[in-house]
């Protein structure tokens, strides 16, 4: 199966699971994640209407941005989507146009101190302690929102996470649904239109937009098609 197939195939999915939740398959939007992938297959999903392309290291998107760059007429939005150093802060500002994994507030104050434009961030939200895993607290979100968000040149669009491994589907379904809750209780500082949910990967992205995704992070069932 070509790149093309695999995300015209990952739409369709998307549509038929935002179409069991009431909404529309314009009410989520597919992060196509790079990771491992060489430019010339990214540039593949480009061409066939991908829109926003997400990386899991600094030092991978590097050498792929640029890459993917003279191979395309219409540029994609890059998303950073694994753990961020703070040490790398300035690259990330260089090379993305969203940062999905900002975890901590000392990120958020580095890529503030840094940035020179009005930078989009998620906060990522960890429902697990294990020494690999990043985040703020749940019970921690409003407080985190109101430091970061309260930032210079910081602009916080959405929470983000990733479902523990292991899980029974009703236990990734659990999680999702925290992470909506945790979204919801921020309304009244948020506004009009709220923040987005970025939740859900391959084996799990029908789940999330279930609970209200507004955002899927997808790389295996595009790329590895």
């Amino acid at each position: 199966m070509s790149v093309e197939a695999g995300l015209e195939r990952v739409r369709a999915r998307i549509a038929e699971a935002a179409l069991r939740s009431g909404r529309s398959a314009d009410s989520v939007r597919l992060v196509g994640v790079s990771k491992g992938n060489p430019a010339a297959l990214v540039a593949e999903a480009v061409a066939a209407g991908l829109r926003d392309v997400g990386e899991n290291r600094v030092q991978e998107a590097a050498a792929k941005v640029p890459a993917v760059a003279g191979l395309v007429k219409e540029q994609p939005s890059w998303h950073l989507v694994g753990h961020l150093q703070t040490n790398k802060a300035r690259a990330a500002v260089d090379l993305f146009d969203t940062i999905q994994s900002v975890d901590s507030v000392r990120v958020a104050q580095a890529l503030s101190r840094i940035t020179p434009r009005p930078l989009p961030v998620f906060l990522e939200v960890q429902f697990v302690q294990a020494p690999d895993r990043f985040g703020f607290e749940p019970g921690g979100i409003r407080e985190a929102y109101e430091s970061v968000n309260g930032l210079p040149n910081i602009e916080v669009r959405g929470l983000m996470t990733v479902a523990p491994l292991g899980l029974e589907p009703e236990g990734t379904r659990r999680v999702f649904r925290a992470l909506r809750e945790r979204r919801d209780e921020l309304g009244e500082l948020t506004g009009v239109g709220g923040i987005e949910l970025s939740m859900g990967m391959t084996d799990d992205y029908e789940i999330a937009i279930e609970e209200g995704a507004t955002l899927v992070r997808i790389g295996r069932a595009i790329f590895a098609a």
